[in-house]
């Protein structure tokens, strides 16, 4: 039976995070240093792991968007870490049978 990425294979359901994984998502570590804005001369970290493609990084720029419309902490700097975690070399489809007993 094979296994569809979609998820919705008779019998087998397939995680989020796989079929992500699956299209190219990576994941991607991000640090942001922001001046509180009670504090301007303060530098506070906020850190965070999530999916996301390099190199354009479509979820973060919208959360980065986000952040300069809507949070009173100016952006100091961004560093951004990114990793894939299934790439081409990793993943092939076997032809078999494994029977467990």
């Amino acid at each position: 039976m094979a296994v569809r990425l979609d998820g919705v294979s008779p019998g087998y359901r397939v995680s989020p995070d796989f079929v992500r994984q699956m299209e190219g998502y990576g994941l991607t570590t991000v640090e942001i240093h922001y001046f509180l804005p009670d504090h301007p001369k303060l530098l506070q970290l906020f850190a965070f792991q999530q999916y996301d493609e390099a190199p354009t990084f479509p979820v973060l720029r919208k959360f980065l968007d986000y952040w300069t419309r809507e949070i009173e902490g100016p952006l100091h700097s961004v560093r951004v870490a990114h990793k894939r975690l299934i790439g081409p070399q990793e993943w092939r489809a076997v032809d078999g049978v494994i029977s467990i007993h």
